[in-house]
């Protein structure tokens, strides 16, 4: 049976929000994962190469998986607010896909400007299984302090070579944030993940399903 794919309008704070609901292909969900897009002003969207590898990996671990538009990109209304009205999106998206699959547990995870959101979000949240972020910036996008004190599951997960969040910056950053956290490094050209897109997707799978040592 081919899985399900749905196209969506949310209601988002500054308007409806495209978003692209998609459930495993195999089996009934057992989590609800909200997956955020790069930066909107460098052309970030739900389509990005590593997000969809991202979604791709979380579906095969058996989660239903919401990816969506921050406000001003593609269909979705409202124009870029700096990561303030962004993690605002993150929410509505949150609340509606947690409205959809009430019984289930749910999950965060982001790529890039994505993952500083649902850094954000999450840790202010507190229940989620685990948020997922990868390639998170150390460079530019403001403060982090939040990491400090979020006692969410966190696992970052980042390129070798990320000229955003080179790696002797972010272990400095990782070493003074809270538990429970994981950071995981992986080979590739640069912080969009060339050349291991598919390792970045298994490695995904795997930290979703708990068989990543």
């Amino acid at each position: 049976m081919a899985r399900r794919i749905e196209s969506l309008l949310i209601d988002g704070p500054a308007g409806k929000l495209e978003g692209l609901l998609e459930e495993p292909a195999e089996g009934e969900p057992r989590e609800a994962c909200l997956v955020c897009h790069p930066h909107p002003l460098y052309g970030g969207t739900m389509h990005n190469k590593v997000v969809y590898r991202i979604a791709r990996g979380m579906r095969q671990a058996g989660a239903v998986v919401l990816r969506f538009n921050f406000r001003g990109v593609n269909h979705s209304e409202g124009e870029h607010d700096d990561g303030v009205g962004e993690v605002e999106d993150a929410r509505a998206a949150l609340q509606f896909l947690r409205a959809r699959y009430p019984d289930l547990p749910y999950s965060m995870a982001g790529f890039s400007f994505g993952s500083r959101v649902i850094t954000k979000l999450g840790c202010e949240l507190g229940d989620a299984v685990r948020l997922i972020a990868v390639g998170f910036p150390t460079r530019r996008g403001g403060t982090f302090d939040h990491l400090a004190h979020c006692t969410v599951p966190k696992y970052f997960v980042q390129s070798t070579n990320d000229e955003h969040g080179p790696r002797n910056e972010l272990e400095a950053v990782f070493e003074w944030m809270a538990e429970p956290k994981k950071l995981e490094f992986i080979e590739a050209g640069d912080h969009f993940f060339v050349g291991a897109l598919e390792v970045l997707e298994e490695t995904i799978r795997l930290s979703a399903t708990n068989e990543h040592r």
